[in-house]
C-alpha cells in the first residue's frame, strides 16, 4: 500500500522548535519531489515547502522562510521538516506530499499523508 506517514508533531511553546517527520512506505521517494503543506483551524490547506528530488533546490513560502528547513534522507526513504522560533499562527495540522513532477508538488501532489497537529501555545 503506497502511504506517507507523519509524526514529531505535538504542542510547543512560542520560540520552541519541531521536527516533523514523513516516511513513505510502499514505494521509493528517490525519484519524487517532496512537500510539506499546512491547514490553520478555519483556513484552507496552502503549500509551505518543497524540495526536489537530488535536494539540490528548495522552496519556501514567505512566512515560513528563514525558520522551517525541509530536508530529505532517500537512504531511510524519509523527509523532514525542521521548524524554529515557532509562532502561534504556526498552528496547524501539517501534511507531507510527493509527487513525481517538482511542477506539482506546490500545487496538486499525487500522493498525501495524513496530517499531523502542530500546536504553538503558551
Amino acid at each position: 500500500q503506497v502511504q506517507l506517514v507523519e509524526s514529531g508533531g505535538g504542542l510547543v511553546q512560542p520560540g520552541g522548535s519541531l521536527r516533523l517527520s514523513c516516511t513513505a512506505y510502499g514505494f521509493t521517494l528517490d525519484n519524487y519531489a517532496i512537500g510539506w503543506f499546512r491547514q490553520p483551524p478555519g483556513e484552507e490547506r496552502v503549500f509551505i515547502a518543497a524540495i526536489n528530488w537530488t535536494g539540490s533546490s528548495t522552496y519556501y513560502t514567505d512566512s515560513v522562510k528563514g525558520r522551517f528547513t525541509i530536508s530529505r534522507d532517500n537512504d531511510k526513504n524519509t523527509m523532514y521538516l525542521q521548524m524554529n522560533n515557532l509562532e502561534p499562527a504556526d498552528t496547524a495540522v501539517y501534511y507531507c506530499a510527493a509527487d513525481s513532477s517538482i511542477l506539482r508538488i506546490a500545487t496538486v501532489p499525487s500522493t498525501w499523508g495524513q496530517g499531523i497537529q502542530v500546536t504553538v501555545s503558551s
